[in-house]
């Protein structure tokens, strides 16, 4: 009579776990070994450095200071760069290689973490290739008549170009975990990022009332004094900044991340 041995059980207690900087790495990669990735962060730093060019020949030459160059630099990339990070965090459910990641990583919420570091690294590496392709453009400015100033204000580096840029980088990492579908989510940010603006100007042309209002619920209006003016919003901007933050990113945010480290991959 033969016995049957008792299957033996693995101890994975001592095992490392990965280090987040090679999870980090990782979704960088990912984010970047993809041909739509690649060739669409190439793509905005090439918008970025077309619209240099025409600014650099149409502006007056009282307006091809480095730092105006710098505030169109930010301009793009406010528009577009959040779709990178969107491309980034909806990879696992848009091509269907969520079990594989959360198979290798089974603690989601390390991934969330390495999703969100990637991102923001990719963020901070567009955002220094477009501050130099500023440069391209005030030399350009230069070469067509102007006597451009080098020197940046402090606020325009910092609240006009960083923060509204980092805020940017934000929105979308939020509406990402929030749809988790790259094409949903880059018609959605579309649709928070222009048709909301359009829609929340026209009330309030019709209404004086609701144009004193739309701060503090509209996020895009909120934001305005980071990129107009003297870039150094009151406190009552800033509190307008923090209401309607709230509403349009630390809720959809939090509600992502929770959707995220919930949802059924198949």
């Amino acid at each position: 009579m033969s016995t049957t041995a008792a299957p033996s059980m693995i101890d994975l207690t001592s095992t490392p776990q990965v280090p987040m900087s090679r999870l980090a790495k990782v979704e960088l990669r990912k984010a970047l070994d993809t041909r739509a990735g690649r060739w669409f962060a190439l793509s905005i730093l090439a918008l970025v450095l077309v619209v240099e060019v025409i600014y650099a020949f149409a502006a007056p030459d009282d307006a091809k200071d480095y730092g105006d160059f710098l505030g169109v630099a930010g301009g793009v990339l406010g528009y577009f760069m959040p779709i990178l990070i969107i491309m980034l965090v909806t990879s696992e459910a848009s091509q269907r290689n969520g079990l594989v990641t959360f198979t290798l990583e089974p603690r989601r919420s390390r991934v969330v973490v390495a999703k969100f570091l990637a991102g923001f690294a990719l963020a901070v590496a567009v955002m220094v290739l477009a501050a130099l392709i500023a440069v391209v453009g005030t030399l350009v400015g230069s070469a067509a008549g102007a006597s451009p100033e080098w020197t940046v204000d402090g606020n325009l580096l910092f609240n006009g170009f960083v923060l509204s840029n980092a805020i940017g980088v934000l929105i979308g990492f939020a509406i990402a975990t929030l749809i988790m579908n790259t094409p949903a989510a880059i018609v959605g940010y579309f649709v928070y990022s222009l048709i909301l603006p359009i829609a929340v100007g026209i009330l309030g042309s019709l209404s004086s009332g609701f144009e004193k209002f739309a701060p503090w619920i509209e996020f895009n209006t909120a934001q305005k004094p980071l990129f107009m003016g003297d870039y150094t919003p009151t406190g009552e901007q800033w509190a307008q900044i923090a209401t309607s933050g709230t509403i349009w990113l630390v809720i959809p945010l939090v509600l992502g991340i929770a959707r995220l480290l919930r949802i059924e991959f198949k």
